[in-house]
C-alpha cells in the first residue's frame, strides 16, 4: 500500500518521507519491524517509542510516524497524536472493516463481559447472525476462540481483528470497551452503531487518577455512536446522557421509565421479571442468579430493541442463554449440603453486588473468600474489606493477585476498613488454604462465594504466575475429604 493511502484522513504536521513509498506493514513494536514497513513511535507510560527509532531503522523501516520530531536522520511523518495516527493507520491498512458490520460497544465498570456474551447469543439466536466478540475473557470470530491479554486490543491489532471478522462473514461485532481503550485511542476511527452503559464504580484510579476522569473516558464512547442504551439507575448515567448526541433508550429497575423491570423474582437458580417498554410487555427468565443479572438482561433487551428485535424474541433467547465462566458460576459439590460460587468481583461495587444478590436467596450462612489485587488502586482495599465483612456471615480475607506487592501489606490495607462490630472474619494469606477452610466450616444450606479470581486460572505472586484454578481446588479438597472418610 502506498504511504499516501495509509495517511488518508490523518492530520499531518510535517512530512519528509516519499508519499509514493510502498509500505508492506505497520508496527509500533520495534522488535517486530520488517523491511519496507512503517514504524509508529508511540509514547507509552514506561517507555517512549521514539527511543527505538534507530532499532526500527536497522530492521528495515522505510519511514517513521511520530508526534515528536526525530533526533536522528530518518524519513518521518510528524502527527498531532501518535496513538490516533496508529488507530487510523489500522483503519486504512485493513480497509475500514468496522464499516462493513454492525458495531455494538458495551462500557461500564461491571457487567460488560456477561452482557456482551448474552448479546452474542441473542443475536445468533434471533437473527441467525455470525457474531464477533471482543472482551476480557476471549475474542471470538463466530465460534472460533482467540485468547486475549487485555479487554480491548491495541488499535492496529483491533482493526486486524475486525478485518478477520469481516472476512469470516460476521455481520455484527459485540465488544467490551474499556476506559483505557477510549483514553488511549484504541478505538480511534471506529464508529459504533449502538453503545451501552452498565454502571460506573471506583476502579482504575491508578490510571485515571480521579472518578471525574474515569467517568469522562466512559462518556466519550457515547460521542462515537448512533444510538445508546443507558442504565438510568446508575449515579453516573447523567454524564453518559449528556455526552450522547443520539437517540437513547434508558433502562431501569428502580423506576417505571424507558425499558424497565417489574415483578422481580431473585432465585438460587436464576431470575424472573417482567420487562416493560411502552405498550410492549414480556416475561423474562434467565438461568443466572443475582439482581445484577436483571440489569445485564435489561441492557441486552435494550440493545436488541434498538436493532429491531422484539422483546418477546429476545426473552425467548435469554431463557436458554449460558452465563460467563467465573461470573456467579456454580461449582459442583456432589454429596455436600452447601454450595460454592465463583465470581470475578474485584471492585467494591462488584463485591457488594454479588454478596447482596447471594444473600437474597441464601438459606444458611454466607461465607466469603476475597482479597484485592496488587499494583492496582489501593483506595478500594479498605472499602472492599468493609463490604466483604459487613455482607458476609463469615469473611475470610486472603490474597488475590498480589503481583509485585507483599500479600500481607495488601491484606493490612483491606483490614483498615474492617471493624469487629461489622461481623466475623479471619485472615488467611494462602488462598488455597482459605478455600479449604471455607469448605471445612460450611454447613447445610451455606453458600461459599470465592470472589476475585473468576475465570482466571492463575495467581500472580512476586511477578510470577502460578497455576490456581478454584474449580480444581474445590474438586481436589472434596476428593481429599472422601479419602479421609473412607
Amino acid at each position: 500500500m502506498k504511504l499516501r493511502e495509509l495517511l488518508k484522513d490523518i492530520p499531518v504536521l510535517e512530512c519528509t518521507a516519499d508519499l509514493e513509498l510502498d509500505i508492506e506493514n505497520v508496527y509500533y513494536d520495534s522488535r517486530k519491524v520488517t523491511e519496507n514497513s512503517l514504524f509508529v513511535a508511540v509514547s507509552g507510560f514506561a517507555s517512549d517509542g521514539n527511543r527505538f527509532i534507530p532499532m526500527a531503522l536497522s530492521k528495515g523501516a522505510a519511514a517513521v510516524v511520530t508526534a515528536k520530531k526525530p533526533e536522528v536522520e530518518v524519513p518521518y511523518i510528524l502527527v498531532e497524536s501518535d496513538r490516533m495516527a496508529l488507530a487510523l493507520l489500522g483503519c486504512n491498512f485493513y480497509g475500514h472493516p468496522a464499516k462493513a458490520m454492525t458495531m455494538i460497544g458495551v462500557t461500564g465498570t461491571n457487567g460488560k463481559t456477561s452482557t456482551t456474551l448474552l448479546l452474542k447469543q441473542v443475536l445468533e439466536n434471533c437473527l441467525g447472525a455470525k457474531v464477533g466478540l471482543i472482551g476480557t475473557m476471549a475474542n471470538m470470530v463466530g465460534e472460533e476462540v482467540i485468547p486475549t491479554e487485555r479487554t480491548t486490543p491495541e488499535s492496529f491489532e483491533l482493526q486486524g481483528l475486525f478485518a478477520r471478522m469481516r472476512d469470516a462473514g460476521c455481520s455484527h461485532v459485540v465488544m467490551e470497551v474499556s476506559s483505557h481503550a477510549v483514553t488511549l485511542e484504541r478505538i480511534g476511527g471506529t464508529h459504533f452503531d449502538i453503545a451501552a452503559f452498565t454502571n460506573l464504580t471506583e476502579d482504575h484510579l491508578d490510571f485515571h487518577k480521579t472518578m471525574e476522569a474515569y467517568c469522562e473516558a466512559k462518556a466519550d464512547l457515547f460521542r462515537r455512536c448512533d444510538r445508546a442504551v443507558i442504565n438510568a439507575d446508575d449515579s453516573y448515567a447523567s454524564a453518559m446522557l449528556a455526552a450522547a448526541a443520539c437517540p437513547v433508550l434508558a433502562t431501569s429497575v428502580a423506576e417505571e421509565k424507558g425499558l424497565h423491570a417489574k415483578n422481580l423474582e431473585l432465585l438460587a437458580e436464576g431470575i424472573r421479571f417482567t420487562a416493560v417498554c411502552g405498550e410492549e410487555q414480556v416475561e423474562v427468565r434467565l438461568p443466572i442468579p443475582g439482581k445484577f443479572t436483571v440489569y445485564n438482561a435489561l441492557t441486552v433487551l435494550g440493545v436488541a430493541k434498538q436493532l429491531g428485535i422484539s422483546l418477546g424474541n429476545c426473552a425467548d433467547a435469554l431463557k436458554t442463554a449460558q452465563g460467563v465462566k467465573g461470573r456467579v458460576e456454580v461449582v459442583p459439590t456432589p454429596g455436600k449440603p452447601y454450595s460454592v460460587l465463583i465470581d470475578y468481583a474485584h471492585t467494591p461495587d462488584g463485591l457488594e453486588n454479588v454478596l447482596s444478590s447471594v444473600k437474597d436467596f441464601c438459606k444458611g450462612r454466607l461465607i466469603s473468600v476475597f482479597g484485592c489485587g496488587g499494583d492496582r488502586d489501593p483506595i478500594k482495599r479498605p472499602i472492599m474489606g468493609k463490604i466483604g465483612v459487613q455482607l458476609s456471615d463469615i469473611a475470610i480475607i486472603t490474597s488475590d493477585n498480589p503481583r509485585t506487592e507483599n500479600p500481607m501489606a495488601i491484606i493490612e490495607d483491606i483490614l483498615k476498613g474492617v471493624k469487629p462490630e461489622l461481623g466475623e472474619y479471619i485472615v488467611m494469606e494462602d488462598r488455597r488454604a482459605a478455600i479449604r477452610y471455607a469448605m471445612d466450616i460450611a454447613e447445610k444450606d451455606d453458600i461459599i462465594v470465592l470472589a476475585g479470581k473468576g475465570h482466571e486460572t492463575y495467581q500472580e505472586i512476586n511477578g510470577q504466575k502460578y497455576h490456581l484454578d478454584e474449580r480444581e481446588e474445590v474438586a481436589a479438597h472434596l476428593e481429599e475429604l472422601r479419602n479421609e472418610n473412607g
